[in-house]
């Protein structure tokens, strides 16, 4: 009998390049917390290098910078003589290194649909179900082995026959496409308190761009950032994300969100908003409504009446709250109530998990 033997494991020695890769991992980590900064994501890593000793004598952190231009990684801004900025090969494989760090890697799969509970005979993809053949139904969808087994069962083997009573059809899904909206919140308190929150919200939106390029390339995606005001960004620009000195306008970035996907043909809408903190800044004639002091009804009000449209027009709200707050907690209740969206109160490990798990149970189709 034939068995298994086992022996200490022994790992091979690295292979020559193999420092590059490594370093690559830390500097494209580096370069997103760094908002794009090569030259700071560069003193960062040779910082490291003293402390840690990242290199050695074969393989300096100058070879690393050599290889980065090489490979195509950075370039020299044409603006700015001797600054260097990344490229958009850089950004590809930032997005394909968040996708890897917070999905996983995803298996291949159909291109660009999401499936749906309805299925049928017009389906798009065949399942594992089988029902009872009727009138109607395409030859080509008849299980064969599934009906000569029940034919055998119900007339026996000597004297075989079969008819439409023993037939078995194969059930196929309807797949439908979505439009999403990811809202990103880049008010000053998402770098408050020691905490950065930015990044792990970058990391999320490129994996999910990338992710919707991949497997759902039927999709769209539209990526807003809010602070005083709300505009939209590019999936290329988001390693170059920062915070600013800013409220948050939540009403700014949902009429935003309500305004592209009026524009989208797609039948199935949704808004993702990720926020830490509570709606505290409102755009008027003249200037800024603000209140940092707690809820102010008047902001309040504005983002119920936005959730209420919203549900009208068949746009659920899934909202990502990085914060534990009470009162903020019934806020995003009474909000998401108003809609009759979802709601999602976590810190910022998992949040990846949970968004991706929210998009991929948009599963259903409206006739």
């Amino acid at each position: 009998m034939k068995g298994y033997r086992f022996t200490e494991y022994i790992p091979p020695e690295a292979k020559e390049g193999d420092k590059f890769s490594e370093l690559l991992k830390m500097f494209l980590e580096l370069i997103n917390i760094t908002g794009g900064d090569v030259s700071e994501t560069m003193n960062w890593l040779n910082n490291l290098d003293r402390q840690y000793t990242l290199t050695d004598n074969t393989y300096g952190m100058g070879d690393f910078y050599k290889d980065l231009k090489d490979k195509g990684f950075i370039k020299e801004d044409l603006n700015t003589q001797g600054e260097f900025t990344i490229t958009a090969k850089s950004e590809q494989k930032i997005r394909q290194s968040a996708l890897e760090e917070i999905f996983g890697k995803l298996k291949k799969g159909q291109k660009g649909d999401h499936k749906t509970p309805l299925t049928g005979n017009q389906g798009d993809e065949t399942t594992s179900d089988r029902r009872p053949f009727q009138f109607g139904d395409a030859l080509g969808q008849i299980s064969m082995t599934d009906s000569i087994r029940n034919a055998q069962i119900n007339h026996g083997i000597d004297n075989f026959s079969i008819n439409e009573n023993d037939l078995e059809v194969v059930e196929k899904e309807h797949k439908t496409q979505t439009s999403t909206v990811l809202m990103i919140d880049i008010s000053h308190s998402m770098i408050l308190y020691g905490e950065d929150r930015i990044t792990p919200a970058k990391k999320v939106a490129m994996a999910l761009a990338e992710m919707i390029k991949r497997k759902y390339k039927k999709d769209t995606l539209d990526i807003i950032v809010f602070g005083n005001d709300a505009w939209q960004i590019k999936i290329k620009d988001l390693p170059y994300l920062q915070v600013g000195p800013y409220h948050t306008n939540t009403v700014a970035g949902l009429e935003l969100a309500m305004d592209l996907l009026r524009r989208r043909k797609t039948t199935n809408k949704q808004i993702f908003m990720i926020t830490d903190g509570k709606p505290s800044c409102l755009k008027e004639a003249g200037g800024y409504y603000k209140n940092s002091f707690g809820l102010d009804r008047k902001i309040v009000n504005k983002c119920l009446t936005l959730a209420s449209q919203a549900r009208r027009l068949r746009i659920p709200i899934t909202t990502f709250m990085i914060a534990s707050d009470p009162y903020l907690k019934e806020f995003i209740h009474e909000f998401t109530e108003a809609n009759n969206g979802n709601a999602y109160y976590s810190g910022l490990k998992g949040l990846g998990d949970m968004i991706f798990e929210d998009y991929s149970r948009n599963k259903k189709k409206r006739m």
